[in-house]
């Protein structure tokens, strides 16, 4: 015990050094910071910390941040890295646990006996001493998707608690946010390498040692219980809903419903290894569980001030900006920000944190120093790698303006829909947008993405989403609520209710007794631009443009493969026709995963049992030419250039 304890604390010494060679600063929120102490000291209930995962160094960070913080030293799960048998031991050693080796392949028997009840008993007996618990739900290459260990750990947790070994366990989403990932911008190829050992870890020492990674700050949101989580029945039919092949697939193929091969899509899922080891509901479950908690992790994670200033060089001056402007865009995209109740992790003068954004970019930027205006002008590089960083860097922005993004991408495909019925001197101020239409592309569009890759809660009902959008769009002032009048377009181009209990449908906008739903007026909304925010319709369809643009291309590349193929080399190769596209925008596996996703709930790809594992067939109706261009079209419309 004595060992145990002098290694551990020179390993925290040398951590503390290690961390304050790396970064400027690592910084906690003290409200967060208080507010999980209180929930350490619920007697008898452990903590399990539910972590976004940026980088390898995420563990290390976040053991020494709670045992700083009189938290205790976590038991950090490992998920998929494999790694060397010495850097496994001393992982253990500092408190790291693995699962069996069979994970990530097909089990059998004899796998799932002693190991998996020896790691469930070790599972137990630490959520009993009420020491916290640190599982990661992504893995680094991978952002905003459950990844298949996490489903093992979490459902290891849930069997504790259904099991009665501890009473309950608080849950605690939570969000790392870095300046500069430590090598993050390195792992992206590097997916299913070989084996990571302890070699590898001094040279990416090294490595982050001489690189400025900036500042580092890590945010906890509001722990929930995971008994109360359960006996709220989340997985119920309103969370499901209909599949999405008869949701969505009748509108872009445009046949009706009884005309498609009718087979059922159940809610995505993790692969035949998960599933082979949970039972249908606790599977389910879990996955909820898990893109719930991914969600509010997210949610919670500052915005750096290197991710404002990427956005803003990728998605409204990719061609170049002055200093001067630039300072006035960064101040009304931070004010936009925490407008929405966004935390960010830095403060300081303007000109300041700019500046610091500049030289952290500074790999990927050329400035030209204009005296005679007295003037910098910033032009990001022309390459695919500058595009790669800038976007990287700026993936904290998407979920902040998610809801926003999409109404702009369904208000972008409304205006196409109307281009040509209008004339040359119509403005799109002069246009006025139809409720029912306005929600009815807005949802298309919510269905076509999975929710988590937006950063939203996954069991929301997509209609009221959808309002909720609506009613963003008009608080942020993109639209404006006005009834049509006869000398402006109006965009209905197919009038229908969108639902019989539209939130309009029972006030009483005339002076007549009927209560007839024909009677209500149409709601109706015009464009506007919000005072002080030039151009902000057209950022926040940016923001989803690398999204759908990865979407249209996985649809051209669905007549390469021979089909049918296995799923890791349908990614791929997807991901090598990415790369060859003629443009420079770098794919992106975390795309093409969702991509992948949805085309298996939309009925576009079927997977299919065989003896040597499942295999990806292309669906029947996109055989056809046709029906590729339709799906290809349908995404499209949504698609800022």
């Amino acid at each position: 015990m004595r060992e145990d304890g002098e290694m551990e604390g020179l390993c925290n010494w040398a951590l503390l050094k290690l961390l304050n060679r790396l970064f400027l600063n690592v910084q906690l929120h003290q409200g967060q910071l208080e507010m999980v102490l209180r929930a350490a000291r619920t007697s008898g209930v452990p903590l399990v910390f539910l972590s976004t995962h940026k980088s390898q160094l995420d563990g290390l960070l976040l053991s020494f941040v709670l045992f700083s913080q009189g938290l205790g030293v976590p038991r950090v799960t490992v998920g998929s890295q494999v790694c060397s048998p010495r850097l496994r031991a001393l992982l253990g050693r500092l408190g790291g646990i693995f699962l069996p080796s069979r994970t990530g392949q097909t089990p059998s028997d004899q796998d799932e006996g002693l190991p998996g009840a020896v790691l469930a008993a070790y599972v137990e007996e630490v959520l009993r001493s009420q020491q916290p618990l640190l599982i990661f739900l992504e893995e680094p290459p991978v952002a905003l998707c459950l990844s298949a260990p996490a489903r093992e750990w979490l459902a290891l947790v849930y069997r504790a608690v259904r099991d009665g070994a501890v009473p309950d366990v608080l849950l605690v989403p939570t969000g790392i946010s870095y300046d500069v990932v430590p090598g993050g911008l390195h792992r992206e190829g590097a997916h299913g390498a070989r084996p990571f050992g302890l070699g590898a870890c001094l040279w990416a020492a090294c490595w982050a040692v001489r690189r400025n990674l900036g500042c580092v700050r890590v945010d906890f949101a509001q722990p929930f219980s995971l008994q109360e989580f359960v006996a709220k029945n989340l997985v119920r039919q309103s969370c499901t809903g209909k599949p999405l092949e008869e949701l969505l697939l009748p509108t872009i193929l445009g046949v009706g419903p009884s005309q498609l091969d009718g087979k059922k899509a159940g809610i995505w899922g993790p692969g035949p290894a998960t599933v082979a080891s949970l039972e249908a509901d606790e599977e389910t479950l879990v996955t909820k569980l898990g893109l719930h908690s991914l969600s509010d992790g997210v949610a919670c994670s500052a915005v750096m001030a290197v991710g404002i200033t990427s956005a803003l060089l990728l998605h409204k001056h990719r061609e170049g900006v002055f200093l001067s402007r630039l300072m006035l865009d960064f101040a009304w995209l931070l004010e936009e920000i925490l407008l929405r109740q966004h935390d960010v992790g830095f403060s300081g003068q303007l000109r300041a944190l700019v500046q610091h954004s500049l030289t952290l970019l500074r790999a990927r930027l050329t400035l030209y120093h204009l005296s005679p205006i007295g003037d910098v002008l910033v032009v990001p590089e022309v390459s695919a790698e500058a595009l790669r960083e800038l976007g990287h860097r700026s993936a904290a922005i998407l979920p902040v303006f998610a809801s926003e993004a999409v109404g702009a991408c369904a208000i972008r495909a409304l205006l196409m829909e109307m281009l040509p019925f209008l004339g040359a001197t119509d403005r799109p101020s002069g246009i006025v947008l139809s409720q029912d239409e306005l929600h009815r592309k807005t949802l298309e569009l919510l269905q076509l993405l999975p929710p988590n890759l937006l950063g939203l809660q996954p069991c929301q009902p997509l209609d009221c989403r959808s309002r909720d959008i609506v009613d963003k769009l008009l608080l942020c002032g993109l639209l404006e609520a006005e009834e049509p009048e006869s000398e402006r377009w109006v965009c209905d181009l197919a009038p229908r209710p969108f639902c019989k209990g539209r939130p309009w449908a029972g006030m009483d906008f005339t002076d007549s007794d009927s209560d007839g739903e024909d009677e209500v007026p149409k709601r109706c909304f015009k464009l506007s631009e919000p005072q002080g925010s030039p151009g902000f319709l057209l950022f926040l369809c940016r923001l989803l443009s690398p999204v759908l643009r990865t979407y249209t291309r996985a649809v051209a590349f669905l007549d390469r493969p021979s089909w049918p193929q296995p799923e890791a080399a349908y990614v791929e190769a997807l991901l090598q026709f990415l790369a060859e596209e003629d443009s420079f925008e770098y794919p992106n596996r975390s795309l093409a995963l969702s991509s992948l996703q949805t085309f298996k709930e939309l009925g576009v790809l079927e997977e299919v049992r065989s003896p040597a594992g499942p295999l990806l067939h292309l669906a029947q109706p996109f055989h056809s030419s046709v029906s590729r261009g339709k799906l290809e079209a349908f995404i499209q419309q949504f698609t800022q250039p």
